[in-house]
């Protein structure tokens, strides 16, 4: 898994490329905790379109990072997904719709706060 973290229009990006599992999980706990300390009110944004495996450690990193963003930070997660990717199920099954923003581009994600299915 590779992970990389940008100021990119007003809000933090961090795209996440290849397999997220119990092993990589902890590296992208460690990014997005470094993302958070560079908000500075401005939306995080994650990108999961060039996720190729989504285990369940990400989804104990996505409920974290949620909680983090809406009740300590007052922000809205948003997070990218491609509907045709693998990573669109696991989260469909978990519901997260409250604490978290679904896109389709991250584009949509940096458009304002409006949620674009």
């Amino acid at each position: 898994m590779t992970v990389r973290l940008a100021d990119r229009d007003g809000a933090v990006v961090v795209t996440v490329l290849g397999e997220v599992d119990g092993l990589t999980a902890p590296q992208l706990r460690n990014t997005l905790a470094e993302a958070f300390d560079r908000l500075d009110g401005r939306p995080l944004v994650v990108d999961l379109t060039r996720v190729t495996l989504l285990g369940s450690a990400w989804l104990r990193v996505l409920r974290d990072s949620a909680d983090e963003a809406v009740h300590h930070r007052g922000l809205l997660l948003c997070v990218v997904v491609d509907e045709n990717r693998p990573v669109v199920r696991p989260i469909e099954i978990v519901r997260p719709d409250q604490i978290l923003g679904l896109y389709h581009c991250v584009d949509h994600a940096l458009a304002g706060g409006e949620l674009h299915p």
